[in-house]
């Protein structure tokens, strides 16, 4: 699964490297080194004439569902049942996002419990990971925006790890994924596969990861 991640890039660099046409106000962006679920979190979706940058509740809550709780089991989707699940077989066909990262954490198990990990691009850049996103109207007629973080299947990397990872798309493909005119499923699976671990690098940090309550620059420093 993906349950944590960290998002510092400069807003400047997000808006050039996603094709930004619309965005929240810079001082709307925080950076965060330890994004947990429920959290809001930075994402683009396209409207069918730009890209548009902005904030997602994390954890999507269906237009069925009866309270907003329901995003808490809705943090990720599993990349080969998306077409099939009630909660994401419409936002697959119809509304598609990125989810703007630069790193992720993930728990190594091994005998004596679990080491917290951060994996990242070598280059250091951000990317974007395969998201779906929907808007559901609470009792009281509240709108939420929410999202999911797509999963797949491990790379070579990351199966040392961990038995699943985030989507990550190519560059050359988001333009693709994003386009609300595209609507077929079998279309849509071949950008949900494993990113190239050639491009990736994984090291331990500190357990302070652990605690969503713990958010400072140290956290993705590696532990040597």
């Amino acid at each position: 699964m993906c349950g944590r991640y960290t998002l510092f890039a400069e807003y400047s660099d997000l808006v050039d490297r996603f094709h930004i046409g619309a965005a929240i106000d810079e001082d709307e962006y925080v950076y965060s080194y330890n994004i947990a679920p429920s959290h809001e979190v930075l994402s683009v979706i396209n409207d069918g004439t730009q890209n548009r940058m902005g904030l997602l509740k994390w954890g999507l809550i269906p237009p069925f569902a009866k309270d907003e709780k329901f995003g808490y089991k809705t943090i990720n989707a599993r990349a080969e049942t998306l077409a099939d699940k009630p909660s994401f077989r419409h936002a697959f066909r119809n509304k598609r996002c990125l989810v703007l990262a630069d790193s992720f954490y993930e728990w190594k198990r091994h005998e004596n419990g679990k080491t917290p990990m951060r994996i990242k691009m070598k280059s250091d850049e951000p990317f974007g990971m395969a998201g779906l996103w929907e808007s559901w109207k609470s009792p009281n007629g509240k709108t939420i925006y929410s999202c999911t973080v797509i999963t797949t299947e491990p790379n070579e990397l990351m199966s040392s790890i961990h038995d699943r990872m985030p989507v990550i798309l190519n560059p050359k493909d988001e333009a693709s994924w994003l386009d609300p005119s595209n609507h077929d499923p079998d279309y849509l699976h071949q950008f949900l596969k494993p990113f190239d671990q050639t491009q990736m690098e994984a090291f331990e940090v500190s357990s302070d990861v652990n605690s969503p309550k713990n958010n400072g620059v140290h956290l993705i420093r590696e532990i040597c």
